[in-house]
């Protein structure tokens, strides 16, 4: 019987998914809050500018509000929703999502009990999602990282998802390379670890990841960020783990394991033009996720007693930008390393 599939959150990374589902023959249908995108879906389908090649797919695309009209339920759903879209979105796809569905977060953040807390552990499935891409226009999708060059791990948090991971790894392997983790909740930590060093760091200077990590002292801040993320993750009791495609054996003979995500990051999975979704987020106006990014780190450490300046400080330009006091822009560098000097 054929599994009905939904992408909720059609974003770039979400669109991208989609069409690599739509294009192997699966029953996916995309659902996203952008008027605008949904429509240029619907007329045009989804085009992916990829380095070596363009592809355009017509889709089944869909406005938030249409699942009003949705009368079966859904095998799988595919969450893409920013981090803080998470509890909302869950709640809203909870009622067409089989009692034996599956809903898997393929985000950034610590979501996936939020997930379980709306559908249930037993319905749910953690994810960690590597793919560089931009979208500055409904329909198209700038994508950096193709397939060949995309990275999944999955993971239950609940007995009764033993053995179903497979079913999520399965689909996400037609958009890039898939793992099946025993603990996705540090799996989804470490990834934390390299969004802490890079999203929002970058985004703060207003430049391309790759620029931004070659200016020395930008580069001396981006791991000193990523190493408190490590450090708190171990305080918490999140084993570090190999992520990005790297072995057990490379996290254990690394003793700067921090700067061996980043260049693994820099090199295997973005382009010298790739902006942050946090960038792309204020270049568009809209609140990005450096809260439940470098600022779930500053909590965490704060709760633990422990020190994370470099995350607090980040996290404090990152709201000034959002309350429109300053701009992302190279200038911000010299600001980050006053206030981490008087601690914040």
């Amino acid at each position: 019987m054929t599994r009905r599939i939904a992408v909720l959150g059609a974003g770039a990374n979400g669109a991208s998914i989609g069409a690599d589902l739509t294009r192997a023959g699966h029953d996916v249908v995309l659902i996203d809050q952008w008027p605008a995108h949904v429509e240029a879906m619907r007329a045009r389908g989804v085009r992916i500018e990829m380095p070596d090649e363009t592809i355009e797919v017509p889709v089944r695309a869909h406005h938030l509000c249409d699942l009003a009209t949705f009368t079966r339920p859904f095998d799988i759903v595919l969450l893409v929703f920013k981090t803080y879209d998470t509890r909302w979105a869950c709640h809203l796809i909870r009622p067409h999502l089989k009692d034996d569905g599956l809903l898997a977060g393929v985000q950034n953040g610590m979501t996936t009990d939020i997930i379980a807390e709306v559908v249930g552990a037993e319905r749910t499935i953690g994810g960690v999602i590597e793919i560089s891409s931009m979208m500055f226009e409904p329909g198209i999708v700038m994508r950096h990282s193709p397939p060949g060059r995309s990275w999944f791990a999955v993971g239950g948090i609940d007995p009764a998802t033993r053995g179903r991971e497979a079913e999520i790894a399965d689909l996400l392997a037609c958009s890039g390379t898939a793992e099946i983790v025993g603990d996705i909740r540090a799996t989804k930590w470490m990834k934390l670890v390299s969004n802490a060093t890079t999203l929002v760091t970058t985004a703060l200077l207003g430049l391309p990841m790759q620029e931004a990590a070659g200016l020395a002292a930008m580069r001396e801040l981006m791991l000193r960020s990523g190493q408190e993320a490590l450090d708190t993750g171990a305080a918490l009791g999140h084993e570090a783990l190999p992520i990005f495609g790297l072995t057990g054996d490379d996290v254990r003979r690394s003793n700067r394991l921090v700067e061996t995500l980043l260049d693994t990051l820099l090199s295997g999975f973005v382009r010298p033009e790739t902006k942050t979704t946090v960038l792309q987020d204020w270049i568009k106006g809209r609140h990005s996720e450096a809260g439940d990014l470098n600022g779930l780190v500053a909590a965490e450490a704060r709760r633990l007693g422990r020190p994370a300046p470099v995350n607090e400080a980040v996290t404090e330009l990152a709201r000034r930008i959002e309350r429109g006091e300053i701009e992302p822009g190279p200038a911000n560098l010299d600001l980050l390393r006053e206030m981490i000097g008087r601690g914040g």
